[in-house]
């Protein structure tokens, strides 16, 4: 993962398109890295969840260039690498398993981190989750449990808690959510670790019966739309 870190953090101090056409071979080849990893960790997921096997690599990873329609930051490249593997592909809606380096951004030390869960879920799928939470707790706590050095990302959650569900509730933070994600952060070492496949599958793991709730709730979203 070294020559990806490399190539990401000088491309954070060169982000326009002269020094990338210059470098198109650097990136070639740093994207092939990125690749053969990702296959390597389908694999490897799919070994404790039958429901990603199968899944390219193409399926689970995302374009290095941005959308700047209605951005102000006009850097037309990703100073990260990401892969989702989840079942589907990452266009699917499905919750799954999140992989994320990038190059060091400001004063925020979390430019690399594993997810996993739902993130931006549609309307009828929050709500399937928030109701599936309401009825039974439990073993949302006990799958939380189950994820040792995660925790539950609530970046951006509501203030309130939304119409329908209890405020005052011990568990209120949890329907105050917009995104159902279970977040682990890594440093350099961590990522540039000879046993980083190995150490990531058992981080991730450890999220699997999170997933499958989540899951549990989007299938349950779709049929009844259906």
């Amino acid at each position: 993962m070294k020559r990806v870190l490399d190539f990401l953090s000088v491309l954070s101090q060169n982000n326009n398109k002269p020094w990338f056409d210059a470098h198109k071979e650097q990136y070639l080849a740093t994207l092939k890295d990125f690749h053969d990893f990702t296959g390597r960790l389908i694999e490897g997921i799919a070994a404790f969840d039958k429901n990603v096997t199968g899944l390219t690599v193409k399926e689970c990873t995302f374009r290095i260039y941005r959308d700047l329609r209605f951005s102000p930051d006009k850097s037309p490249y990703k100073t990260y690498m990401g892969t989702y593997i989840c079942p589907g592909g990452k266009k699917s809606g499905y919750a799954g398993y999140y992989f994320h380096v990038g190059a060091p951004a400001g004063d925020w030390s979390g430019h690399h981190f594993l997810s996993s869960g739902l993130y931006r879920p549609l309307p009828g799928v929050l709500k399937s989750v928030r109701d599936d939470i309401l009825y039974d707790t439990a073993p949302y706590l006990r799958a939380i449990a189950l994820a040792d050095g995660f925790k539950i990302d609530d970046e951006g959650c509501l203030k309130r808690v939304p119409f329908g569900y209890p405020a005052g509730s011990p568990y209120e933070k949890f329907f105050r959510l917009k995104d159902f994600l279970l977040t682990r952060y890594m440093d350099n070492k961590y990522v540039l670790d000879k046993n980083l496949l190995k150490n990531v599958l058992s981080e991730f793991k450890k999220t699997h019966i999170f997933v499958d709730l989540m899951n549990r709730s989007v299938s349950y979203a779709n049929t009844s739309q259906n």
